[in-house]
């Protein structure tokens, strides 16, 4: 069940060759590079993984590739959608594939508490019983879930099993959400991990997020679980100004691609047109930041 995740849910990208075609071998590749780093599980088709790009087929040939090659390993679907139509075909199709769950945020548009309560009626009215992932991310949908409101549709919707917390500030609301009574869900977190070891002091049961090095995150989230907490926070902050060179929305995608064609988890580092393209000095600042961060590392003796 999802409301037991924990560990690393990585937010996987979307690879795509020169031409803008999707490139089925590098999802291979790259699940492989998330899997041997220590990822729990697999988020695909998200925000950063380009999902706003792909044609309905595409999208479920990509979940596809990913379930397959996770071998049984969880894979959650993102299949957010202003059409509850379309989000329900997504749905089914994913979860006939063998997907583990769906994500869902709300649409653009919700204005009011009782708004996000009907649309969220409507949707689970529509699919049925299918584990749920229930992302609140308002910087990217300009919908502001209230906790009071979250509390409803846990009550109501025993579907949905996790919370992708990624409000800002997270760590107030992560408290909050915590400390409601009933049934209990997972909750993961978004941002590009930039307030991880905070977020696990408030008591999430993981990260649900992008990064080049995905051992960072498995590693800082074992030291913290296992009550090392100061190691977990000088390991993080060895890696942290690549990290927040990699936050920077889709720009910050296409760095993080390019990393892992690097570090060959990826045959090309492109994004699919119309996307941001990294220029001579950009190469130059992430072969400084890589430099810096291995520096960081054997100074603390990795």
């Amino acid at each position: 069940m999802l409301s037991n995740a924990k560990g690393v849910y990585i937010i996987a990208q979307t690879p795509f060759k020169e031409n803008d075609d999707i490139d089925l071998e590098s999802v291979d590749t790259l699940t492989d590079f998330y899997f041997s780093h220590g990822a729990s599980g697999l988020t695909v088709l998200g925000v950063s993984g380009e999902s706003n790009k792909l044609t309905f087929g595409e999208s479920v040939q990509v979940a596809n590739r990913f379930i397959r090659r996770a071998q049984g390993k969880p894979v959650i679907v993102g299949v957010s959608n202003p059409s509850i139509a379309q989000l329900d075909e997504l749905t089914k199709r994913v979860m006939d594939d063998g997907a583990s769950g769906v994500m869902i945020a709300p649409p653009n548009g919700l204005r009011t508490d009782q708004d996000i309560l009907n649309y969220f009626e409507a949707v689970f009215k529509r699919i049925g019983d299918v584990p749920i992932v229930l992302q609140d991310f308002p910087f990217s949908t300009g919908v502001w879930m209230s906790v009071p409101v979250i509390a409803q549709l846990i009550e109501r919707h025993p579907q949905i099993q996790v919370i992708k917390e990624e409000d800002i500030p997270s760590i107030t609301k992560i408290t909050r959400l915590r400390d409601l009574p009933g049934r209990r869900v997972a909750i993961l977190t978004g941002n590009n991990a930039m307030f991880l070891p905070l977020e696990l002091g408030r008591g999430i049961d993981g990260p649900m997020a992008g990064f080049s090095h995905p051992e960072m995150l498995s590693s800082v989230y074992n030291l913290y679980t296992a009550g090392k907490t100061d190691e977990a926070h000088k390991l993080y902050n060895c890696y942290l100004p690549l990290l927040s060179y990699e936050n920077q929305s889709q720009w910050g995608v296409a760095v993080r691609k390019e990393v892992m064609r690097r570090r060959g988890a990826l045959k090309h580092a492109g994004m699919r047109s119309p996307g941001p393209a990294l220029d001579a000095r950009a190469h130059a600042e992430i072969d400084m930041l890589l430099a810096h961060q291995q520096q960081a590392l054997a100074a603390l003796g990795n």
